[in-house]
């Protein structure tokens, strides 16, 4: 019965009542039973006219007269459900109701309560009657607003944070939501400690089991409701109801939990729930709502948006551990940006109609691989996409002695899963194919303040990796080179200047002639050390054709080609152009 009802006890203090200055004779216990409404009533058997959670008033004057009578009268009432028993002195019984009534009520529970003095019953059956309307009414409105807020949130597609953030500001009460692993999604712990609600998060989430789909759980405090659509389920939304757990005391006469939350909390996590797995069926082809999480941490860490400790609890809750741990940031990346470009122009297969679709789903795959790639290796860490490109990782290790060990034995799982889920990939899943990616690691760091640090370094080593024709397992800081030094400085308006200083006039060339494009030329000499047979075979021209064109390229740059310097300077300023013009 909802808590909505004003309880014995409530009744028992309100004015016209106090004016028959009431005396409670039996069934204390009861005193917090819910009264649904006030019934009068001067005869027997009026139990079969009921329906529970009635306040019955009588004058005693139609009661039985024998014990046993009195005895089944008790019973009766108490059978149907009824709240309390309220007897006004005076016309049957003077001096008090009889001892066996008492003894019965006392029995059962069920609250009896003598009224010492003459009381229009109708001044206290307006009154309650009033109570009730009242308290209806505000349930009502806190209803309304509650599904306003939640059909505006549905609307909006507010993610989980935000869902759980109002559930708690209309309860005002501590709202978790969990997976079905019992890990923390989201929370709000309402003003109290964040650190005191997820402590132990698992192991007592573990302990709560309400019996249905949306329950209280007097044991715990937790009122709980499952959160999924369609015949699946994928967590639960946990409230803390402050009346619950060890302070909720047994069942009452009414048959309600005493502590038990009101009908407008059930109501609350219930609509929460429903917008949680609204938002998940929209978003049924992004990220699940851990890697959700994940990517929310990573990008906390890059740019600084929420404070390192608070990064920290989340990720705890989410069950990945990052104080006292060695950390080293890892990206991810295909070389290529673009395949639906490519794949527009014929190079690699795809029709230009799914251009718009290859970016998202090859970078949606891509970070499946590399979390089930940590799964594999037994690596604890954080990882998500964290641009439009790339995918980042975040691991946690024990201890910097195994640093290289990890890395190796996630690069390894990584290629297995690739190649695993589509053979195809053999020929490039580590090389300079389309499909081919580079793994990328930054320098290790001793703790999550110095994090973004290592994460920044793999991101530009990976750009920095992008035309490294090596095949290496993992690219760290030393393997970029001069390449990772232009990388870092590609916003530098210096470097700028000078790639337009050396190379400018041929980039002019190559504009106003699309079809005699000469940059490709000089890269393919550079690139095989001036050697002007191999580079005519690279660039897949004849040694004549091939000499032809250097000879333009040094008209138009005016440069000697011959010179070990000048070749050096121009290398440089294409390795910047790479750079600059690397996204």
């Amino acid at each position: 019965m909802s808590p909505v009802f004003p309880t014995v006890r409530e009744v028992l203090a309100l004015d016209p009542v106090r004016h028959g200055a009431p005396r409670l004779v039996a069934g204390d216990a009861g005193l917090d039973a819910p009264v649904r409404w006030v019934h009068v009533a001067e005869v027997p058997d009026i139990a079969t006219l009921l329906g529970g959670g009635e306040l019955v008033l009588t004058t005693g004057i139609g009661l039985p007269a024998d014990d046993a009578g009195l005895r089944a009268f008790i019973g009766d009432l108490a059978d149907v459900g009824v709240s309390g028993l309220v007897v006004e002195l005076g016309r049957r019984y003077v001096s008090g109701v009889p001892r066996v009534m008492a003894a019965a009520a006392e029995r059962r529970g069920l609250p009896l309560v003598e009224l010492r003095r003459a009381t229009p019953f109708v001044r206290i059956t307006e009154a309650v009657h009033a109570l009730i309307v009242d308290a209806q009414l505000t349930e009502l409105r806190a209803t309304e607003e509650i599904h306003q807020r939640f059909t505006e949130l549905s609307v909006e597609g507010a993610g989980p944070a935000e869902v759980v953030r109002q559930a708690a500001e209309l309860a005002g009460c501590p709202v978790v939501l969990e997976n079905l692993s019992r890990q923390v999604l989201a929370y709000d712990a309402a003003g109290e400690s964040a650190e005191l609600l997820l402590d132990g998060w698992e192991q007592h989430s573990r302990r709560i089991r309400p019996a249905g789909r949306t329950a209280y759980d007097s044991d715990s405090g937790w009122l709980v409701t499952t959160v999924g659509a369609r015949g699946q389920d994928w967590g639960r939304l946990l409230l803390r109801w402050p009346g619950g757990g060890e302070l909720a005391g047994g069942a009452t006469a009414g048959g309600r939990a005493a502590g038990a939350p009101p009908t407008r909390l059930t109501i609350l996590v219930e609509r929460a729930a429903s917008t949680l797995a609204l938002g998940r069926l929209i978003r049924r082809d992004a990220e699940g709502l851990e890697r959700q999480i994940h990517r929310t941490l990573l990008t906390a860490l890059l740019d600084h948006s929420r404070p390192v400790d608070e990064v920290a609890l989340r990720a705890r809750a989410l069950g990945v551990t990052l104080e006292r741990r060695h950390l080293v940031g890892v990206v991810v990346r295909h070389r290529l940006d673009d395949p639906a470009a490519e794949g527009a122009s014929g190079e690699s297969g795809l029709s230009a109609d799914a251009a718009p679709e290859a970016g998202p789903a090859r970078l949606r795959d891509l970070a499946e691989a590399v979390g089930q790639a940590l799964r594999e290796a037994k690596l604890t860490g954080l990882s998500s996409a964290v641009d439009d490109q790339a995918v980042g990782a975040l691991l946690a290790l024990p201890d910097a002695a195994g640093e290289e060990r990890a890395l190796t034995a996630f690069a390894t799982a990584l290629r297995r899963i690739r190649l695993d889920a589509a053979p195809a990939r053999a020929a490039v899943a580590g090389g300079v194919g389309p499909d081919a990616v580079i793994v990328a690691a930054g320098s290790g760091v001793g703790g999550l303040r110095e994090a973004r640090r290592s994460l920044i370094e793999a991101r530009q080593i990976a750009d920095a990796a992008r035309r490294d024709r090596r095949d290496l397992p993992i690219f760290r800081l030393p393997h970029v080179g001069l390449a990772g030094l232009l990388h870092l400085l590609r916003d530098e308006p210096r470097v700028q200047t000078f790639v337009e200083r050396e190379l400018g006039a041929l980039l002019a060339h190559d504009a106003r002639h699309p079809r005699d494009q000469l940059l490709g030329t000089l890269r393919a000499y550079l690139e095989q050390g001036r050697n002007k047979s191999a580079a005519a075979a690279a660039a897949h021209l004849s040694r004549p054709a091939f000499y032809e064109r250097l000879a333009r390229i040094a008209r138009i740059l005016d440069v000697d080609l011959d010179s070990v310097e000048a070749c050096l300077s121009l290398h440089v300023a294409l390795l910047a152009l790479d750079a600059i013009r690397t996204p």
